[in-house]
């Protein structure tokens, strides 16, 4: 019986490009519009975890426990304050899961077991969101391995599309290994700034290039999407009239109207 919810995995190996402010605000989002989510943290940097208020001695089990350890979910799962929203929360012990994974026979399919445990599956998620680490490394491989379907944040900026293109060769190798039912969810713009003439070239030539696969929904710069991590919140809850805020759940209505079709 496949796993009920839908799992999407928020990659880039790019840092800096509003990865896991997608993750936080987007995971905030859906749960909003009244579904189940969890998202999970596997980034060694813990940054989801801190942005949900998630404090650091608060992670005495986390994401690792949940892959290397045989971590029970329910002790490892927390729910977070935002209504419908639960974390697996993470730590800098994820930084040393890449070597431990390589010893390990089923070192690329470890998340997409443990997300399939009985007890996550009783506690009746609709999404899975996977934060990754800014790296092609075994943690994102097992993000990919675990998911339905890949989220790209990409950064408004020169560059941009040609750090993209590793990414979607990494994706086409796991679905040849792997994963092959592993699509792209879509990729979305983020940092965006309309006054800005790289910016607008930037969106003109992932329209060009990508089609149908470029959201919508463009994430812009935003004070306010800066500034709420720092409050431990969700821009949703920090400041919900704000562009940030409005834009996420602008995307996050995109992805729930491709999850109902």
């Amino acid at each position: 019986m496949p796993f009920p919810a839908h799992v999407i995995a928020v990659a880039n190996q790019k840092g800096g490009v509003g990865k896991t402010t997608t993750a936080i605000n987007l995971s905030a989002a859906l749960a909003e519009r009244g579904l189940r989510i969890l998202l999970v943290d596997l980034d060694p940097q813990g940054n989801a975890s801190t942005g949900l208020g998630v404090a650091t001695n608060d992670r005495k089990l986390t994401t690792y426990d949940l892959i290397l350890s045989d971590g029970a979910p329910n002790a490892i799962i927390q729910r977070t304050s935002v209504n419908n929203l639960w974390i697996s929360p993470a730590n800098s012990d994820l930084a040393s899961a890449d070597i431990d994974l390589v010893a390990n026979e089923k070192r690329s399919f470890l998340l997409h077991d443990a997300l399939r445990h009985p007890d996550i599956e009783a506690m009746g998620f609709d999404v899975v969101l996977i934060d990754c680490p800014p790296s092609l490394s075994l943690l994102t491989v097992n993000a990919l391995v675990a998911a339905n379907s890949v989220l790209v944040p990409l950064q408004a900026e020169f560059f941009a599309l040609e750090g993209l293109s590793q990414l979607l060769l990494t994706v086409r190798d796991v679905r040849r290994s792997a994963n092959p039912d592993l699509r792209i969810e879509g990729v979305v713009l983020t940092m965006y700034d309309g006054r800005n003439n790289l910016a607008q070239q930037v969106e003109t030539d992932a329209r060009e290039n990508l089609g149908d696969m470029v959201f919508r929904t463009i994430i812009p710069r935003n004070v306010r999407l800066s500034e709420a991590p720092s409050y431990a919140k969700p821009v949703t809850e920090y400041d919900p009239t704000s562009r940030g805020a409005e834009a996420y759940r602008s995307l996050a209505g995109e992805i729930a109207a491709k999850l109902r079709s």
